[in-house]
């Protein structure tokens, strides 16, 4: 008899995970079937340190096949989903098209670059979702600081060496953070370079980090204001132009860099669907299926998951929901073919962990806050612990930046319109 093919598309944390439990407790019972628009899955907490050529690009994309014992893995952005005959359409990076009929489908797709209507910010702003967006956010960076070295013009020279980061939550604090220690070393190496970089971290919010713990919190802004960050909370980008932005007190900044880190919004495949959604999300019950298709799964971003820590509201789109979500959908399809019982989605909060470069790191694990090294060891031991491979690399890039003096070079892989931000990158704009 053919076994039951189950369908997880998107190798997200929520994706990924689910297969790697699936492949681990029911490839005996179904054929598993992953479909990506990559080959690996990428970690994404540590792209702000390939931004700042701390770690090996990579290092933190884990690959699928390599990984994820018994399951098919199939490359290719779906477009389509079938729901009454139960098919998954896709194209291939060939362009060709492609069916996946599935018994059970978990949606895993993840989320993109949040906008904002704001003018020339989809033009000339870069966000920080992908692999892809960090490798050219280095090699611009490089690039501006090497110009800068050859301008006369000392206006010139302060924009090259100004950078403006928008968005205080956990991507955009670390990336000012990182970059700021980036570009100082940067100028160490450039003895005709004559200014500092600034480095501007900007937010609506009151104060850095706004969904985390307050000490958290405290600790990431007295970093970042001491190595020169310029940090302006309640202030945002009113207008993007070539030549610099505007800010919303009405003060202008010229600049050549801006990195869009606002937040992340349901990938757009969701509304494609046709199914009832929450804020952009799938609506799901708390066994992570959709009402009316208990076939149909979702997790991590794309879900609506009800958060039963906070009756009434959803999960937050975080990693550490979504892995655990796509752990829970593997163990309710194996419960739908008989092993086991289905659960609902419980959570605990284990705290969180913010990497600030150097020796410097903010975290909270199970509510005791942390900060200098005892924190930078808990944030490295759990982004050790939370890789599924390449620990031993990740391990070995941090002891060399460590030791040695960091190289800087343009790579030239990623031109700037490879990356536009209102499609994200090509390889998070379905399943991160």
């Amino acid at each position: 008899m053919t076994k039951p093919r189950v369908v997880i598309v998107g190798a997200g944390f929520a994706g990924y995970h689910a297969a790697k439990t699936l492949s681990r407790i029911a490839r005996d019972r179904a054929e598993i079937v992953l479909l990506n628009s990559t080959d690996y899955f990428l970690y994404l907490p540590l792209l702000p340190e390939v931004a700042a050529g701390v770690v090996e690009p990579g290092r933190i994309s884990v690959p699928l096949s390599g990984t994820l014992n018994g399951i098919r893995v199939v490359v290719g952005e779906a477009d389509r989903v079938d729901l009454q005959n139960r098919w998954v359409g896709y194209t291939n990076p060939e362009g060709d098209a492609g069916r996946l009929a599935y018994d059970r489908l978990v949606l895993s797709v993840g989320s993109v670059n949040k906008l904002l209507p704001i003018p020339g910010v989809t033009e000339y702003a870069h966000g920080f979702r992908g692999l892809p967006e960090a490798l050219y956010v280095h090699d611009h960076v490089v690039r501006q600081m090497e110009l800068a070295e050859l301008a006369e013009d000392p206006a010139e020279r302060r924009a090259r060496t100004t950078f403006v980061v928008v968005g205080a939550g956990y991507t955009g604090t670390e990336v000012a953070a990182h970059g700021q220690l980036f570009t100082d070393r940067l100028v160490a190496q450039r003895p005709h370079l004559d200014v500092r970089p600034r480095w501007m971290l900007l937010d609506v919010a009151h104060r850095v980090l706004p969904e985390m713990d307050q000490r958290m919190s405290d600790t990431a802004d007295r970093v970042l204001r001491r190595r020169g960050v310029d940090v302006r909370m309640g202030t945002s980008v009113a207008e993007a132009t070539p030549d610099g932005v505007k800010l919303t007190d009405g003060e202008y900044v010229p600049t050549c860099t801006l990195v869009w880190c606002v937040g992340v919004r349901p990938d757009p495949f969701v509304a494609q669907l046709g199914l009832r959604t929450e804020k952009g999300r799938l609506v799901v019950d708390e066994y992570l299926t959709v009402p009316g298709y208990p076939e149909v799964y979702a997790c991590g971003d794309a879900a609506a998951v009800p958060d039963p820590n906070n009756p009434g509201r959803i999960c937050a789109m975080t990693a550490q929901h979504a892995q655990r979500q796509g752990k829970l959908a593997a163990h309710n399809i194996a419960a739908s073919y008989g092993q086991g019982r289905r659960r609902p989605y419980r959570h605990r909060e284990l705290g969180w962990v913010v990497d600030l470069g150097g020796k410097d790191a903010a975290a909270n694990p199970l509510k005791v806050s942390l900060s200098g090294l005892p924190a930078k060891a808990v944030t490295r031991g759990y982004h050790l612990l939370a890789m599924p491979s390449n620990r031993a690399r990740i391990g070995a890039d941090w002891l060399l930046d460590a030791a040695l003096s960091r190289p800087a070079v343009q790579l030239g892989l990623v031109p700037a319109n490879a990356v536009p931000l209102e499609s994200s990158s090509p390889e998070v704009a379905r399943y991160s």
